[in-house]
């Protein structure tokens, strides 16, 4: 792992490219929003910890989740929660609101969340996988 020394960031290549900002505050992407959607976001996070060690990124328009790498990210909006996980393979569901295909083992799946109640058992088998894919092991 490589740590940028001007923002703190951790990445699995040395020098990699990224913006290069101090972290924000979490809870300034909650100001104004709906209390389920910060509950929403909580759950989430509840199921990724249950996984392993995850760094929570608060950046300027987006909530990381990382371990080697970024796997997932989230963008509270006023009355919902939008998000989407990186994944090795293409999956099919009617929850995705578009996939975006980047290289053969890193997709794109993006989502819209509403209420805690909607990340259940198909949401957390992507967190599963996408977790995976941060920690690199679809590389091993």
């Amino acid at each position: 792992m490589w740590t940028c020394a001007r923002c703190g960031r951790t990445f699995a290549n040395t020098n990699q490219s990224h913006t290069c900002r101090p972290l924000g505050n979490l809870d300034d992407h909650f100001a104004g929003k709906d209390a389920t959607v910060r509950e929403t976001f909580d759950r989430i996070v509840e199921i990724v910890r249950g996984l392993g060690p995850v760094e929570i990124l608060p950046e300027q328009t987006r909530i990381a989740l990382h371990t080697r790498m970024s796997f997932a990210a989230f963008t509270p909006r006023r009355h919902w929660l939008d998000g989407h996980v990186v994944l090795a393979e293409r999956l099919s569901s009617p929850r995705f609101t578009r996939i975006e295909v980047y290289s053969p083992r890193n997709i794109l799946h993006a989502f819209r969340l509403h209420t805690p109640a909607e990340v259940d058992p198909e949401v957390a088998d992507w967190l599963t996988r996408a977790y995976s894919v941060g920690r690199q092991e679809h590389l091993r």
